[in-house]
């Protein structure tokens, strides 16, 4: 039998492995390894996943994930993320729907030192949450907001998701954050209009909070200093080119670290939980970026990709047609697969499509963390819209998912643009150079 056919039943036995909710990194590792054993030899098979794992542990390349997990945990428990909510419910929790722009951008500032969209939703649910349903705002457009809000920390540097791509496809870590600051910053206006031209429609959503005096609001901005502190040492250091993006993820855990201390706010019992916390994601992250490595190895001697590759560029359509079904592939699968799984599932597949059609590849690593970005807050994975249920406990799953649905257009309109103007994601990496 040939090599593809071992591919096909390798993707097969995987799927049957998620159906029966073997988590993502034991599916893969478990794939991998049975089909580079058919394909190559049962011995061949282990050792490959031998020294994966070891390459993983020992990588130095990979330091920069758990030394921005540890940046993003101790920001959290340093009180940051309040800090970011209270300056921009300031300046527009006056205005209709302001409550729930004030969290969209509390979001992006807090997705600016986290890297993670769930952990960016449930700090703002907890700390924002209880705000707006205090206003009366409307659970849909509350839970909504939160829920794509988050979505926002897989973009905004540093992201956790472009750092897996990066390692999958070679590219620089440093030029994928610089290429997500300004889809960022668009994504966040979009999502800021789409609330505006709701509740301007039905005020009733999201009624209008006290307006704060000019002097509270220019007072309120020392809340987003320490954001703007590790942000400019982080992304203006990689820009700068004074380091490298694994060098900046020790100067943003470092520093995060120094503000919790001047804040008073790293006691020993919280200390001991960052610790256990970044520990704990990291393993996780490594741990499925070792088995994404051995999957990945197994559909190299499958010849998938490849085979893949050359059936896509000689298709009878114009590159951008296929690009566009390869986006919509990566929509609907989102849908029903983990983010950050989904990512390790399809770039080595797709990524080799990508390049022989001529397109940028970090262009593509940007379109690929919008694209996933819909699928948190789609059903039936819709990752973040779970983590907001599993706070609020009593707003139904669906009302949060139909609130959320607006923003899902926004991001929408915003992969359309990238699409019409790669300029978006390119111009500052190139400037960075």
């Amino acid at each position: 039998m040939s090599p593809l056919f071992f591919g096909f039943l390798g993707i097969l036995l995987l799927f049957l492995l998620l159906l029966t909710s073997m988590p993502v990194a034991f599916a893969m590792a478990a794939a991998g390894v049975a089909g580079f054993a058919l394909i190559v030899s049962p011995y061949a098979a282990i050792s490959m996943a031998v020294m994966d794992l070891l390459d993983s542990i020992l990588s130095y390349n990979l330091t920069v994930i758990p030394l921005f997990v540890l940046m993003g945990q101790t920001a959290f428990h340093a009180g940051i993320s309040t800090g970011l909510f209270r300056a921009a419910y300031a300046w527009f929790g006056h205005l209709p729907g302001g409550l729930a722009m004030a969290t969209v951008g509390a979001c992006a500032g807090f997705g600016a030192i986290s890297g993670s969209g769930p952990a960016t939703a449930a700090t703002m649910a907890a700390v924002a949450m209880p705000e707006m349903r205090r206003y009366a705002y409307s659970d849909a457009l509350a839970g909504g907001a939160v829920a794509a809000g988050g979505s926002l920390g897989m973009l905004i540097p540093p992201s956790v998701v472009f750092i897996v791509y990066a390692l999958l496809t070679g590219q620089s870590i440093g030029e994928l954050f610089l290429a997500g600051i300004i889809p960022g910053v668009l994504i966040t206006l979009l999502f800021c209009l789409s609330i505006g031209i709701r509740c301007g429609r039905n005020p009733l959503l999201g009624p209008p909070g006290p307006k704060a005096p000019w002097r509270e609001r220019f007072v309120s901005l020392a809340g987003i200093l320490e954001t703007l502190i590790l942000f400019a040492a982080v992304m203006g250091g990689m820009f700068l080119g004074l380091f490298t993006a694994i060098e900046a993820a020790a100067v943003g855990a470092a520093g995060s670290l120094i503000i919790a201390l001047v804040k008073k706010s790293l006691p020993l019992p919280v200390l001991k939980k960052i610790i256990q916390e970044t520990v704990r994601t990291s393993c996780m992250v490594l741990f499925i970026v070792t088995a994404a490595s051995i999957f990945g190895r197994f559909l190299a001697v499958s010849q998938i990709p490849f085979s893949a590759a050359s059936w896509f560029a000689g298709l009878p359509l114009p590159g951008f047609l296929i690009m566009l079904l390869i986006i919509l592939f990566f929509l609907v699968a989102g849908c029903f697969i983990d983010a950050l799984a989904l990512v390790l599932l399809t770039v080595p597949i797709f990524f080799p499509v990508v390049t022989k059609l001529g397109y940028n590849p970090i262009w593509f690593g940007v379109m690929i963390v919008v694209v996933t970005q819909m699928s948190v807050i789609t059903p039936p994975v819709g990752v973040n819209v779970y983590v907001v249920s599993g706070i609020e406990r009593d707003i139904p799953l669906q009302t949060i998912f139909r609130g959320a649905m607006p923003f899902l257009l926004m991001l929408f309109a915003a992969a359309g643009a990238l699409m019409a103007f790669p300029g978006l994601c390119l111009f500052l990496p190139s400037a960075g150079r």
